[in-house]
């Protein structure tokens, strides 16, 4: 045993309605979860309050994304401390989306995971390559960037889960096999190792997300470095549960 607890995050991106958010709410909290797995959901923005009173206490929720600052004259962000208010523990930061559609830089991100953690939020940060930087053979150089923009921002890694996705899989219904999250996650420990400390590359969580589904989760979850998962799609799914219980 790694001794690292397992953690689910659920994505639902621009998903949602009262109505829906209040089913799945329901289906969550009536459902048997494996008690050994952390388990969050990322919330849109404006549902953050609504989804936090909906769910039980353990089940955390996520904002998706956040600013670098406090306040201030920044017309459509949130900030950490109006994400802490409802009651919300953690942010998302650095997701593909963000990157590749909103076009958020490496140091932007940086930035944003700096002040998350300043402010006591825990922060699930997002790396991963593209296609074609895959096929170039160059996904380590491109994750290695990534991640090196969120260490050298990060003082205190207990409140840091680490998401490696790769962009090609993501809502393509494309997975990466077992094998090519494992060779990623393994060589993420490795170089957090090296650039971090070995303590750090021990403890901190590395989880995949990726077109993650009940029938992918399994095998996935059995694979050494892989501590878990962000899952888009079936997070607003009852095969979310599936998900959830992975490990059991």
């Amino acid at each position: 045993m790694t001794g690292r607890k397992f953690f689910v995050g659920g994505n639902w991106k621009m998903n949602g309605d009262k109505k829906s958010i209040e089913e799945l709410a329901n289906t969550l909290n009536n459902a048997k979860l494996n008690p050994d797995t952390e388990v969050v959901c990322g919330a849109p923005a404006i549902y953050l309050d609504y989804a936090r009173s909906k769910l039980n206490p353990n089940l955390d929720v996520a904002a998706q994304n956040c600013y670098k600052v406090a306040k201030g004259a920044f017309t459509g962000e949130i900030s950490p401390a109006m994400i802490k208010d409802c009651g919300v523990k953690w942010v998302i930061l650095g997701h593909s989306e963000r990157r590749h559609v909103f076009g958020e830089s490496d140091e932007l991100i940086g930035q944003k995971v700096a002040h998350a953690l300043e402010n006591g939020l825990g922060v699930i940060a997002c790396i991963g390559e593209k296609l074609d930087e895959r096929e170039a053979g160059i996904t380590e150089k491109v994750v290695f960037a990534q991640t090196k923009f969120i260490a050298d921002n990060v003082k205190d890694w207990s409140k840091v889960v680490l998401a490696y996705e790769p962009v090609w899989a993501i809502g393509t219904g494309k997975t990466a096999s077992p094998q090519q999250a494992q060779e990623v996650h393994d060589k993420l420990r490795q170089w957090m190792k090296a650039n971090v400390s070995e303590a750090v590359a021990n403890s901190v969580r590395i989880i995949y997300g990726g077109s993650v589904t009940g029938g992918t989760c399994k095998e996935l979850a059995s694979q050494k470095d892989v501590d878990g998962f962000l899952v888009g799609g079936a997070s607003l799914k009852p095969e979310f549960i599936e998900i959830i219980n992975a490990k059991a």
